[in-house]
């Protein structure tokens, strides 16, 4: 019988399927490993990034993050992801170790066409969470329970979740999985994206 997915319940069926494995070399003598995992049903592919050598009998630093094609590739200034995620590579880096969840939920999972869209909206006064119900979504479509589901098939019980969404820590930990600290992941504000995280601090909780 098939179960549908509901985080607050943790009850979601598992369709992820590990793809592929390979080594690749990054900056100041790190090799890190990348895991592609697919999403069976929607055929979505979503990466795990392990830098360093793993010891999994101690806590992982672990990023959630979600695709942000403007942010991470553009260093787009409207939002912080990709402030973010530099700045989650520096801190594992200086741990040793760390895991990166990278998936592919672009515009908190409404897609970068319509996240296009909804910047669009964005222009003439209304805020991210806005924009997005106005397009017909909520303010969140993502899937944060993708990210346990990775977890353990690495092997992973125990993380220091970087994070200002409580609602992150609240979805490992739903699942079975031990977010033994949350360790804030600053970003600088600027004039470009200070609406943006004044959005997400008093709309979605965001601990800044």
């Amino acid at each position: 019988q098939k179960i549908i997915k509901n985080q607050k319940t943790n009850l979601f069926t598992d369709n992820l399927s590990l793809i592929s494995t390979g080594r690749v070399p990054i900056a100041d003598g790190f090799t890190s490993k990348v895991s592609v995992f697919r999403d069976l049903e929607s055929l979505t592919e979503h990466y795990a990034i392990e830098i360093g050598i793993l010891n999994l009998s101690k806590p992982i630093l672990t990023r959630l993050h979600s695709a942000c094609f403007t942010g991470d590739i553009l260093k787009s200034k409207k939002c912080d992801c990709g402030e973010q995620l530099a700045e989650t590579i520096n801190r594992i880096k200086f741990e040793k170790s760390g895991v990166i969840l990278y998936l592919n939920q672009e515009g908190r999972g409404i897609g970068l066409a319509n996240k296009m869209r909804a910047y669009k909206l964005q222009d003439v006064g209304l805020d991210t969470f806005e924009a997005n119900q106005r397009l017909g979504f909520n303010d969140d479509e993502r899937d944060l329970s993708i990210g346990s589901k990775i977890l353990k098939k690495l092997g992973i019980n125990q993380i220091k979740l970087l994070t200002n969404n409580p609602s992150k820590v609240e979805a490992f930990q739903e699942s079975g999985i031990e977010v033994v600290k949350r360790v804030p992941i600053l970003s600088k504000e600027t004039k470009e994206n200070k609406s943006y995280l004044k959005t997400k601090k008093e709309k979605s909780g965001h601990l800044f």
